[in-house]
Protein backbone atom coordinates (compact mmCIF):
# COMPACT_ATOMS: atom_id res chain seq x y z
CA UNK A 1 0.00 0.00 0.00
CA UNK A 2 1.31 3.45 -0.90
CA UNK A 3 2.03 6.01 1.80
CA UNK A 4 -0.64 8.59 2.45
CA UNK A 5 0.12 12.02 0.97
CA UNK A 6 1.89 14.35 3.34
CA UNK A 7 0.61 17.79 4.16
CA UNK A 8 2.92 20.76 3.99
CA UNK A 9 3.71 22.46 7.28
CA UNK A 10 3.87 26.28 7.35
CA UNK A 11 7.23 28.07 7.57
CA UNK A 12 9.10 25.31 5.75
CA UNK A 13 10.08 27.31 2.70
CA UNK A 14 12.94 29.50 1.54
CA UNK A 15 13.14 32.22 -1.11
CA UNK A 16 16.30 32.88 -3.13
CA UNK A 17 16.77 35.66 -5.68
CA UNK A 18 19.38 35.64 -8.46
CA UNK A 19 20.49 38.30 -10.90
CA UNK A 20 18.95 37.86 -14.31
CA UNK A 21 22.19 37.87 -16.30
CA UNK A 22 24.63 35.56 -14.56
CA UNK A 23 22.52 33.66 -12.08
CA UNK A 24 24.56 34.95 -9.12
CA UNK A 25 22.84 34.64 -5.75
CA UNK A 26 21.70 38.08 -4.55
CA UNK A 27 19.86 37.10 -1.40
CA UNK A 28 18.26 34.13 0.29
CA UNK A 29 15.95 34.12 3.24
CA UNK A 30 12.82 33.02 4.99
CA UNK A 31 9.54 34.83 4.69
CA UNK A 32 6.49 34.40 6.86
CA UNK A 33 4.24 34.34 3.81
CA UNK A 34 4.57 33.89 0.05
CA UNK A 35 1.44 34.23 -2.05
CA UNK A 36 0.51 34.69 -5.70
CA UNK A 37 1.93 31.45 -7.09
CA UNK A 38 -0.66 31.20 -9.82
CA UNK A 39 -0.99 31.22 -13.57
CA UNK A 40 -4.17 31.76 -15.58
CA UNK A 41 -4.75 30.91 -19.22
CA UNK A 42 -7.48 32.89 -20.99
CA UNK A 43 -9.12 30.57 -23.55
CA UNK A 44 -10.22 31.86 -26.93
CA UNK A 45 -13.61 30.68 -28.17
CA UNK A 46 -13.85 29.91 -31.89
CA UNK A 47 -17.27 29.66 -33.49
CA UNK A 48 -17.24 27.27 -36.42
CA UNK A 49 -19.88 27.32 -39.10
CA UNK A 50 -22.03 24.18 -38.95
CA UNK A 51 -21.02 23.39 -35.40
CA UNK A 52 -24.12 24.24 -33.41
CA UNK A 53 -23.24 22.42 -30.21
CA UNK A 54 -20.73 24.67 -28.47
CA UNK A 55 -17.62 26.46 -29.49
CA UNK A 56 -14.09 25.22 -30.06
CA UNK A 57 -11.91 26.29 -27.12
CA UNK A 58 -8.37 27.30 -28.03
CA UNK A 59 -5.64 28.11 -25.56
CA UNK A 60 -4.93 31.80 -25.23
CA UNK A 61 -2.31 33.89 -23.45
CA UNK A 62 -1.17 32.98 -19.95
CA UNK A 63 -0.94 35.63 -17.25
CA UNK A 64 0.76 35.43 -13.87
CA UNK A 65 -0.39 36.94 -10.58
CA UNK A 66 2.08 39.10 -8.66
CA UNK A 67 4.13 37.16 -6.12
CA UNK A 68 3.85 38.74 -2.68
CA UNK A 69 6.61 38.25 -0.11
CA UNK A 70 5.92 39.09 3.54
CA UNK A 71 8.26 38.96 6.50
CA UNK A 72 8.82 40.47 9.89
CA UNK A 73 10.81 43.64 9.57
CA UNK A 74 14.54 43.29 10.28
CA UNK A 75 17.58 45.56 10.43
CA UNK A 76 18.25 44.72 6.78
CA UNK A 77 16.73 47.12 4.28
CA UNK A 78 17.32 44.90 1.24
CA UNK A 79 13.69 44.76 0.06
CA UNK A 80 13.36 48.54 0.22
CA UNK A 81 16.78 49.00 -1.44
CA UNK A 82 15.80 46.74 -4.36
CA UNK A 83 12.48 48.55 -4.83
CA UNK A 84 14.17 51.95 -4.55
CA UNK A 85 16.97 50.97 -6.91
CA UNK A 86 14.59 49.77 -9.63
CA UNK A 87 12.22 52.76 -9.39
CA UNK A 88 13.69 56.02 -8.11
CA UNK A 89 17.33 55.31 -8.96
CA UNK A 90 16.59 54.63 -12.65
CA UNK A 91 17.66 50.98 -12.83
CA UNK A 92 14.44 50.18 -14.69
CA UNK A 93 15.92 47.19 -16.50
CA UNK A 94 17.03 45.44 -13.30
CA UNK A 95 15.30 42.06 -13.15
CA UNK A 96 15.89 39.02 -10.98
CA UNK A 97 14.91 35.39 -11.11
CA UNK A 98 14.07 33.40 -8.05
CA UNK A 99 13.25 30.10 -6.47
CA UNK A 100 10.81 29.30 -3.70
CA UNK A 101 11.68 25.96 -2.12
CA UNK A 102 9.16 24.05 0.01
CA UNK A 103 10.68 21.53 2.44
CA UNK A 104 9.33 18.59 4.40
CA UNK A 105 9.99 18.75 8.17
CA UNK A 106 11.77 15.36 8.12
CA UNK A 107 14.26 16.42 5.45
CA UNK A 108 15.02 20.16 5.61
CA UNK A 109 17.90 19.90 3.11
CA UNK A 110 16.13 18.76 -0.05
CA UNK A 111 13.09 20.61 -1.41
CA UNK A 112 9.92 18.69 -2.22
CA UNK A 113 8.69 21.51 -4.45
CA UNK A 114 10.54 24.30 -6.16
CA UNK A 115 8.75 27.20 -7.79
CA UNK A 116 10.83 29.23 -10.26
CA UNK A 117 9.98 32.78 -11.24
CA UNK A 118 11.74 34.58 -14.08
CA UNK A 119 12.42 38.25 -14.77
CA UNK A 120 10.83 39.55 -11.59
CA UNK A 121 10.41 43.28 -11.01
CA UNK A 122 9.33 44.85 -7.71
CA UNK A 123 6.16 46.91 -8.17
CA UNK A 124 5.04 47.63 -4.62
CA UNK A 125 6.75 47.94 -1.27
CA UNK A 126 4.65 48.20 1.86
CA UNK A 127 6.26 49.10 5.14
CA UNK A 128 4.90 47.93 8.47
CA UNK A 129 1.91 49.49 10.19
CA UNK A 130 3.39 51.22 13.21
CA UNK A 131 1.31 51.33 16.36
CA UNK A 132 2.49 51.65 19.93
CA UNK A 133 -0.49 49.59 21.13
CA UNK A 134 -0.04 46.68 18.70
CA UNK A 135 1.37 43.42 19.99
CA UNK A 136 2.03 41.64 16.69
CA UNK A 137 5.26 41.60 14.68
CA UNK A 138 5.76 44.50 12.24
CA UNK A 139 5.49 43.05 8.71
CA UNK A 140 7.00 44.41 5.50
CA UNK A 141 5.76 43.34 2.08
CA UNK A 142 7.16 43.32 -1.45
CA UNK A 143 5.11 42.61 -4.58
CA UNK A 144 6.82 41.23 -7.66
CA UNK A 145 5.52 40.97 -11.19
CA UNK A 146 7.27 38.38 -13.32
CA UNK A 147 7.34 36.82 -16.77
CA UNK A 148 7.14 33.13 -15.94
CA UNK A 149 6.36 30.52 -13.31
CA UNK A 150 7.50 26.90 -13.26
CA UNK A 151 6.99 24.10 -10.76
CA UNK A 152 9.51 21.33 -10.16
CA UNK A 153 8.72 18.38 -7.91
CA UNK A 154 11.48 16.77 -5.88
CA UNK A 155 11.60 13.33 -4.29
CA UNK A 156 10.02 12.43 -0.95
CA UNK A 157 12.30 11.86 2.06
Amino acid sequence: MADAPREFIPFRFRVALYDGAGGNLLCRGAFSEVSGLEATMAPKALKEGGRNWGEVQLSGPTTFAPVILKRGITELADLWQWFDMSTRQSNYALRVSGTIDVFHPEDPDKPLLRWRITNALPTKFKGPDLSSTASQVAIEELQLVHEGLELERGSSP
